[in-house]
């Protein structure tokens, strides 16, 4: 399933996820990966799926929502790895636009360097960029990329986007405990963010299962601290972009299509969800945990805890693997 959704999102409002990058294919493997430790690391661009086979399963759950009464604020590139990694995205942005819905992608702004990718950038009605650090060594220990990858040449390549892109351009800055959270390398960072001159500015902390079982969020006096810095450089004239925390949880409004087992499997492949969020999904789909334990039993969904919460999330396929091979068709 390539389409998933409408989920809510702290950005977005409800955003139809696009899923265009197969289990974990990815420029990076950040420390802090809600969907774990990349599978195939990659920094080549190539096809993976047709932008005609993506835009009709798109289509389908536009369809879908629209019978339920679903409102779908954007159509967003998510997927299980690196968007830009698709060498057909610009196409599929152009076969999208007809279905009248804005288009948001979040990117780890890894092959920004690349003309072309700064090309299918610019189709996009809203643009997240991640900068994690302003150091190569921080970079490296937080966003573990691809060797080829060079940080100056993805600083320049996002600083060049931003001065042709007239959409909505915002960053985000995931802080990690003991690794990018000191007041020196957040102003840096705020430096940095001052030159690109986003619409937004978010810090955010891990809020779901992250992929390596050290990693902590920092602490509340930190997480301000780090708001105050980039709303001091950023802000200055009080004109600049706005710095925004995102750190709550986005609340339980994840929608019901028709088929409980797959929207769960769809949406927690690159969502995962907390239990009283499935709780309360299951409700509005007429269905009980049933449908959850069997798919737990199938190992086709993990359970797992993460900050005093149960999540339920996916369980990854390695690249090759059709997501048919996964399913388990129950109506």
């Amino acid at each position: 399933m390539i389409a998933f959704g409408p989920v809510p999102s702290r950005r977005l409002g409800r955003s139809l996820g696009i899923n265009n990058i197969p289990p974990k294919i990815c420029t990076y493997s950040c420390v802090y990966c809600q969907l774990g430790r990349t599978l195939k690391m990659q920094a080549e661009r190539q096809s993976f799926y047709a932008p005609e086979d993506i835009l009709q399963d798109v289509r389908d759950k536009v369809e879908q929502a629209q019978l339920t009464g679903e409102v779908i604020d954007y159509l967003t590139f998510v997927p299980d790895g690196e968007p830009t990694l698709d060498l057909n995205l610009g196409r599929t942005v152009d076969l999208l636009r007809p279905l009248g819905i804005k288009i948001a992608i979040i990117s780890n702004s890894s092959l920004i360097w690349r003309e072309d990718v700064r090309e299918a950038l610019l189709k996009m009605d809203w643009v997240s960029l991640k900068v994690d650090a302003a150091r190569e060594d921080v970079w490296r220990r937080i966003d573990r990329p691809h060797g080829t990858l060079r940080l100056p040449a993805i600083q320049d390549g996002m600083l060049a986007f931003a001065a042709a892109y007239a959409g909505h351009l915002t960053t985000e800055t995931m802080l990690i405990q003991g690794i990018n959270d000191d007041e020196a390398h957040l102003g840096e960072v705020a430096d940095f963010l001052a030159r690109l001159q986003p619409t937004a500015a978010y810090l955010g902390i891990p809020t779901r299962p992250p992929a390596e079982a050290w990693v902590r969020p920092p602490s509340e006096d930190v997480v301000n601290s780090a708001y105050q810095i980039l709303n001091e450089k950023l802000r200055a004239d009080h004109q600049g972009p706005a710095v925004e925390y995102l750190i709550g949880y986005e609340g339980n409004a994840f929608a019901f299509t028709g088929n409980v087992e797959q929207d769960l499997l769809s949406i927690t492949a690159v969502h995962p969800m907390r239990e009283d969020a499935v709780d309360e999904f299951l409700a509005r789909a007429g269905a009980d945990w049933e449908a959850v334990r069997r798919l737990l039993a199938h190992d086709q969904l993990v359970e797992t805890a993460y900050a005093g919460h149960r999540f339920y999330l996916r369980k990854l396929n390695p690249p090759g693997r059709k997501d048919t091979e996964l399913l388990t068709n129950h109506t």
